[in-house]
């Protein structure tokens, strides 16, 4: 056997990248093996805002992350502070505590210094004002956990992460699709890799799996998460087949973590089957907390008032998926219409307005106009005025009385011009995939790491249950890809 790198990293996104730089610090030679085109390269992590949920103690560590913060910035936000202890406890209650605690803990307590680590190797960052504060009184507060992003966001993250790849001598080799792992008694010794010259075996003293979930697979879809599941639009690569984990189960690789549950948003109704890059993140639809979301028979299904977006909106893509016809329409009006994201003003967004409810009403494709009437009427009179409304706090104005009550950011629907914007289920990332231990090493079904064989990203399993704190995905890719790609590196070497 000929050997021809010493780590070898499936994948080309977030997590991949990651690894494939801690691996190289330790002298290896690296292998990328990207699926996709160079055109369409980075995975899912181009296709997101680029946002990093990671614990931080005030404005001091942020300016470690972010040294180019002015002072005028700082003069007029309320960056807070988000302490390892709530960072661990959010992602405890988001997951119904279900979140395996040892990888949870590691998530926490690396995700300072790995951007850290990243901003060392040219990784820039910078708050999230456009998405995550609201400017009340002159000044923007921070809310929901979440702060910091990418900068340029993921395309922005996925460039700066391949130019630090060539920069530290990283070889990709675009459209190769890894087949199947080589291997013998329980040891990985290389990949079958598929191009455009042929199927040949790649050898290396170790692999490191960061290709992503089985999202873009239809059927694999429809057998884990369920029926339906197969008529979800994908947000992100149309390459995340589940290859990756499907190799590692077939060496014996052990199952783990949320097999029938995802990442799922409300998305335009009419985007494209799979993600666009030249929209990006853009066709999803993230400020139902501000208004009502109603299905076809006009009637509202969710607290939109729950939680903050960051904590709801990965797991109201399923509900709007449970809804008839698979839709949903989000309804604001005047009052609230400058709260509404960037996603909300492009192009290609499904969209009607209207100067009365009725005349609205009669818009809304495939809702049924009279049960709509009726139900905006009892919600508005079941709005409470008594508590002022906030966008940066939970401010517990609320409705009372309702089938569905709304928790927080209750205003009434009776200003003119009315807007309401058609969304579907777009499905982000899987949440099932392959047990792996502190040093990110694949365990086999008898509990024993495979030897040689790591992973990342978003085929781990066992981190998120039935929903998702925002900004968590891509943190944990960069966490773990690091500590993958450092331990294979040292395993390589050894």
């Amino acid at each position: 056997m000929t050997l021809d790198f010493d780590v070898i990293v499936i994948g080309g996104g977030n997590a991949a990248l990651c690894a494939a730089l801690a691996a190289r610090e330790s002298g290896a030679r690296i292998l990328v093996i990207e699926c996709a085109p160079e055109a369409e390269r980075g995975g899912n992590s181009r296709f997101t805002a680029g946002g990093m949920r990671v614990a931080y103690r005030g404005v001091e560590d942020l300016m470690r992350l972010i040294p180019d913060l002015t002072e005028e910035e700082k003069a007029i936000t309320d960056f807070g502070a988000y302490p390892e202890g709530q960072f661990y406890d959010d992602l405890c209650r988001i997951t119904q505590y279900r979140t395996n605690p040892q990888l949870a803990e590691t998530l926490v307590t690396r995700s300072f210094q790995t951007l850290k680590w990243m901003r060392g190797k040219g990784i820039r960052f910078a708050p999230i004002y456009g998405r995550q504060a609201f400017k009340v009184e002159g000044r923007f507060q921070f809310w929901g956990g979440l702060t910091v992003e990418a900068w340029g966001g993921g395309p922005g993250l996925i460039d700066a992460l391949y130019s630090a790849a060539i920069r530290n001598g990283i070889d990709v080799r675009y459209a190769s699709r890894a087949l199947n792992l080589i291997h013998d008694n329980n040891t990985v010794r290389g990949v079958m890799v598929r191009s455009a010259t042929g199927t040949a075996p790649v050898y290396g003293r170790a692999v490191v799996l960061a290709c992503g979930g089985f999202e873009a697979n239809a059927e694999a879809r429809a057998r884990y998460l369920g029926p339906g599941w197969d008529l979800a639009k994908v947000r992100g690569t149309r390459f995340n087949n589940g290859d990756g984990i499907r190799m590692a189960l077939d060496i014996g690789a052990m199952p783990y973590g949320n097999w029938s549950g995802c990442h799922a948003v409300g998305w335009d109704r009419n985007a494209p089957e799979f993600g666009d890059l030249s929209v990006g993140d853009g066709f999803q639809k993230h400020s139902y907390p501000f208004g009502i979301m109603v299905n076809a028979h006009g009637r509202r299904f969710v607290d939109e008032g729950a939680d903050f977006r960051n904590y709801t909106y990965a797991k109201y893509g399923r509900a709007i998926l449970e809804q008839p016809g698979q839709f949903a329409w989000q309804v604001f009006d005047h009052k609230v219409a400058h709260l509404l994201r960037d996603e909300y003003r492009i192009k290609r967004v499904t969209k009607v307005s209207a100067d009365t409810l009725e005349e609205l009403a009669d818009k809304l494709e495939d809702v049924d106009a009279a049960g709509f009437i009726d139900e905006v009427r009892a919600y508005n009179a079941a709005v409470t005025l008594d508590r002022p409304f906030n966008p940066n706090i939970k401010d517990g104005r609320r409705t009372r009385g309702l089938a569905v009550d709304k928790s927080n950011w209750a205003n009434t629907i009776d200003t003119p011009p009315f807007e309401a914007y058609a969304v579907t289920c777009g499905i982000t990332f899987t949440f099932g995939g392959l047990r792996i231990d502190h040093e990110a090493r694949v365990i086999n079904t008898d509990g024993v790491p495979i030897t040689g064989l790591y992973a990342a990203g978003e085929l781990v399993g066992g981190l998120f249950y039935f929903n998702y704190p925002g900004g968590t995905g891509l943190m944990s890719g960069s966490v773990f890809g690091a500590i993958a790609g450092a331990a294979a590196g040292r395993f390589a070497l050894g």
